[in-house]
């Protein structure tokens, strides 16, 4: 009799259905696009201020994943923080990182000639150099 009754007030419960959660990101027009300069001001004030590799690794990841090639100040300031945070692997990966992100081999040699100054000073190769000795 019970399980009857219980069976009963099963049946009559409205079944409900549980929506997903909306993960909808709000976009506004009242913000225009950045400009390449405030980008490159907003990354290298990031990196002179960045304190642990976490964030330095962190800044990375956010400045490569726009749909642009970072000033070589930006790239300057990305490995004077990395080898500030004592991490020489994150410092030769940032030039992979802006290997990938150029059109061809010419942009790519024009970063390591402009930076070929901060380079010596750090300590830095990039794989290319690693690689030939």
């Amino acid at each position: 009799m019970r399980t009857q009754m219980l069976a009963a007030v099963l049946r009559a419960r409205p079944a409900t259905t549980r929506a997903a959660p909306r993960f909808i990101r709000m976009s506004s027009s009242a913000h225009g696009q950045e400009t390449f300069e405030a980008f490159t001001e907003r990354y290298v004030n990031f990196f002179e201020n960045a304190e642990d590799l976490f964030e330095v690794q962190r800044g990375l990841n956010n400045c490569f994943a726009h749909d642009l090639v970072p000033a070589p100040s930006v790239v300057e300031a990305a490995i004077r923080a990395a080898r500030r945070v004592n991490d020489f692997a994150t410092a030769v990966r940032v030039f992979e990182g802006v290997r990938e992100k150029v059109e061809n081999n010419q942009q790519y040699q024009s970063y390591l000639d402009e930076l070929k100054g901060v380079r010596e000073e750090l300590g830095i190769s990039t794989v290319e150099e690693l690689y030939r000795q």
